[in-house]
C-alpha cells in the first residue's frame, strides 16, 4: 500500500533531495531548495507530495506550487517559473497515488488545472502537449573542438565582439546586480514583466555552488548577461539577455561563446540552451550553436476537461498590453514586473 503525505520537516527534506539525486530521469528543478525560492521569492504556496511504501520507503516524490491570477486561473504547476518539473517514482501504484492525491489538493484550493512538465514522455492518460522543445548541445572536452564545429560566421561575429575589447566574467553573487541591469532593461523592452531582483538572490541563497552568472561589458558598462544552473552533468542557461543598443557589438555571441568554453572547462557534458517554441527567432538562434531539439511534454489535468490556456506573446489579447509595458520606464517595471509576473505560470 501507498501513503501519501506533504514534506513537513527537515529530515523529510534530506530525504527528499537524496531520493530526487538518485533518480535517473530527476532534473534539479526538483531540489527541495526550490520549495523556498517559490515560497520566499515568489510568495507562492507549495506542495511538496512523497509517497511512502509499507516499510516507509520513499517510492515517489511530486513538488508543486499553487499559482493563483486573475487572467489565468488557478493553478497547481510543477514548477513554474522554471523549464522542467513533473513527477518522480519508482513504482506505477505509487506515480497514481501522487496525481491523483495533485488532483484532490486541486480541487481542494479551487485550481482547475494541474500541470506537469517533463522532459520525456511519461504513462499517463492524462493530455500532454508538445509545443515546446528543449535545445540541447553535446559537448567535447575540449572548447577547442567545439570552437572549430561553429559555422564562420558565428565565430566571425563572436571575434567582432572580442576586436571591439568586450571583457567578459563569470562570478556569482558580485555581478548578480549587473546581470539584472541588463535582464530588466531587456524585459522591458521586450515588454515582458520582470522577475524581481530577490528572486535571482534567492537562487544563488539557495544553490550557492550550482549557479553562476556570465556577463559581458564594454568598458564598465553591461551590455550582456546570462543566468547559469548547474545540475549533474548538464549547464543550463534558464535566463539570458542583451542591451538592443549594443547589438551591432555582437555582445550576446560572445556571452554564449563565454559561457560554452566555461561550460566545457568545468567538465559538463551537455549545456541546455533553454525552451524554444520551434521555427522561432530564439530556437534558430540556439540552432546555429549546433543545439538539438529534444521534444518537451507538458501533461495537465483540467477540472472541466477544457484544453490549457495559451500563455504566449504570440497571442494577439496581449498586443496591447506588450506596446503599453514597452513605453514604461525601466524603474517602475522593475517595481510592477514581479508583482505581475510571480501569477504567470
Amino acid at each position: 500500500m501507498i501513503t501519501v503525505g506533504q514534506v513537513t520537516t527537515y529530515d523529510e527534506g534530506v530525504a527528499w533531495d537524496r531520493y530526487v539525486q538518485n533518480h535517473p530521469s530527476a532534473c534539479g528543478y526538483q531540489l527541495i531548495g526550490w520549495r523556498r525560492i517559490a515560497e520566499q521569492a515568489l510568495g507562492h504556496l507549495t506542495l511538496y507530495l512523497m509517497a511512502r511504501d509499507r516499510s516507509e520507503q520513499i517510492r515517489g516524490v511530486l513538488p508543486m506550487v499553487f499559482v493563483s491570477s486573475p487572467l489565468f486561473g488557478r493553478q497547481l504547476v510543477s514548477m513554474p517559473a522554471v523549464n522542467y518539473g513533473g513527477v518522480l517514482s519508482d513504482r506505477a501504484d505509487a506515480q497514481r497515488a501522487l496525481l491523483n492525491a495533485a488532483v484532490d489538493h486541486a480541487k481542494h484550493l479551487g485550481a482547475t488545472q494541474v500541470e506537469l512538465r517533463h522532459q520525456a514522455p511519461m504513462d499517463l492518460d492524462w493530455k500532454a502537449r508538445q509545443h515546446k522543445v528543449s535545445m540541447r548541445l553535446d559537448l567535447p572536452r575540449e572548447f577547442e573542438t567545439l570552437w572549430k564545429r561553429f559555422p564562420s560566421k558565428l565565430r566571425s561575429q563572436v571575434r567582432r565582439a572580442q576586436k571591439e575589447h568586450l571583457t567578459v566574467r563569470i562570478e556569482t553573487t558580485e555581478i548578480l546586480d549587473d546581470f539584472y541591469r541588463v535582464f530588466a532593461r531587456n524585459m522591458r523592452d521586450l515588454g515582458t514583466p520582470v522577475y524581481g531582483l530577490r528572486f535571482f538572490e534567492t537562487i544563488l541563497e539557495v544553490f550557492p555552488k550550482d549557479v553562476r552568472i556570465c556577463v559581458v561589458y564594454r568598458n564598465r558598462e553591461p551590455v550582456a548577461a546570462g543566468f547559469l544552473y548547474g545540475y549533474l552533468n548538464t549547464l543550463e542557461i534558464p535566463w539570458a539577455s542583451a542591451d538592443r543598443r549594443y547589438n551591432h557589438l555582437a555582445p550576446n555571441m560572445l556571452l554564449y561563446s563565454s559561457v560554452l568554453e566555461y561550460a566545457c572547462r568545468e567538465g559538463f557534458e551537455v549545456f541546455d540552451f533553454g525552451r524554444s517554441s520551434p521555427n522561432t527567432g530564439p530556437y534558430r538562434f540556439k540552432e546555429q550553436w549546433g543545439a538539438r531539439p529534444v521534444p518537451l511534454y507538458w501533461y495537465h489535468w483540467s477540472a472541466d476537461g477544457r484544453p490549457v490556456r495559451e500563455v504566449s506573446k504570440e497571442n494577439s489579447r496581449y498586443h496591447l498590453a506588450i506596446k503599453i509595458w514597452q513605453r514604461l520606464p525601466i524603474a517602475l517595471t522593475r517595481v510592477v514586473g514581479p508583482l505581475i509576473v510571480r501569477n504567470i505560470p
